[in-house]
């Protein structure tokens, strides 16, 4: 019986855990593919600007997560 305790107290631990880092680095992953989507139309585009670049990156990330 102690044993089964134990094993849900580590699972339940786990998930907690999970949990937290899920949402604390959730940003930071949606910010470095933004980064990433921009660098790739800084490359392929011949006229680029920067804010207009982020805006249709930062849209078309959402909008495929959505989906």
């Amino acid at each position: 019986m102690n044993n089964n305790l134990k094993m849900i107290a580590l699972i339940i631990f786990g998930v907690i855990v999970l949990y937290i880092f899920q949402t604390k680095y959730s940003g930071h992953n949606l910010n470095k593919t933004i980064s990433a989507c921009v660098l790739a139309q800084k490359q392929t585009s011949k006229s680029f600007e920067l804010k207009q670049a982020k805006k249709f990156c930062e849209e078309e990330i959402k909008k495929s997560l959505k989906d």
